[in-house]
């Protein structure tokens, strides 16, 4: 499967470490992990955190050639607070380089000859005018593929307007238990039960495929009319960065091959909590270790 990713690549400033994330950027680096092709589209700054993301990412086996780099702003970073049960709280430092992102046009020529199935996002960045549009630009030279929208509701990172059209450009949202919450509250959806929220939701943005993560309780997914919830899987935890993109790349693993609900749900349940036992956004693991859980 070949994949196009676009926004964010930053580094998550955990303690005295740093770790290198973003979640289309671990989206990437966890779709390579599984065998596919991700294309990032992003922006670095000529800095030394730029130097060091772009060879990070080629040792992740992500294709580095659409990430611009540029002097409009460094390279992107989040300060990252752990609470108790390892659930991190992102302070953003912005302007950043991703905000800055452009292609040109062979460039872009050059993903669409590619034919991606999968067209990625998520909100961060598409706040900012310069990924907004090169999205918008890539959807129309790329309408072949589908477009997968994880929510990734940050702070002072999205308005209700920009939530509503990144909703109906989607085929398939991935969103957590918060954030369904939030676009229930937003849009008039029911909350509760999940079941109806997805339905709901897919109803209102005409999605194929609704997924609301739950943390250690799994998730529910809703897909053409079929909806399961699927427990998770108990481990100790390192911390939950990048556990969520883990999940969604999985996901989409699943949806491409075509899979029964139930065993998406469950595979990427898998996945997604054996990243969470480890420390960073993109840690190093195998199949074997998620289908041992």
């Amino acid at each position: 499967m070949r994949i196009i990713s676009v926004g964010e690549i930053l580094w998550d400033v955990i303690g005295g470490s740093e770790y290198l994330g973003g979640a289309p950027f671990n989206l990437c680096a966890h779709l390579a992990r599984l065998g596919h092709q991700a294309s990032f589209v992003s922006g670095v700054g000529c800095d030394d955190r730029g130097r060091r993301a772009l060879e990070r990412a080629e040792e992740l086996g992500i294709d580095v050639r659409y990430v611009d780099r540029t002097e409009h702003a460094p390279t992107g970073i989040s300060e990252v607070t752990l609470n108790d049960e390892g659930h991190g709280e992102h302070k953003l430092l912005r302007p950043a380089a991703y905000d800055f992102v452009q292609l040109t046009e062979n460039q872009r020529l050059a993903l669409a000859d590619e034919q991606p199935a999968w067209l990625c996002y998520g909100t961060l960045a598409q706040i900012e005018s310069n990924p907004r549009l090169l999205t918008q630009q890539l959807m129309q030279e790329n309408s072949s593929a589908k477009r997968f929208y994880d929510a990734n509701l940050r702070p002072n990172s999205w308005t209700s307007d920009l939530v509503n059209q990144l909703c109906r450009e989607a085929n398939a949202i991935k969103l957590n238990e918060e954030e369904a919450s939030v676009l229930s509250g937003v849009f008039g959806l029911p909350p509760h039960p999940l079941n109806r929220f997805c339905e709901m939701a897919s109803g209102r943005f005409e999605f194929d495929v609704v997924c609301v993560t739950r943390g250690p309780d799994g998730c529910a997914l809703w897909r053409n009319g079929e909806y399961l919830e699927s427990p998770g899987f108990v481990v100790n935890i390192g911390d939950t960065v990048g556990s969520g993109d883990a999940f969604s790349a999985a996901l989409l693993h699943g949806l491409q091959a075509g899979w029964p609900v139930r065993e998406i749900a469950q595979f990427a349940n898998r996945v997604g909590a054996l990243v969470a036992s480890r420390s960073g956004a993109t840690p190093t693991w195998t199949l074997e270790e998620a289908m041992a859980l």
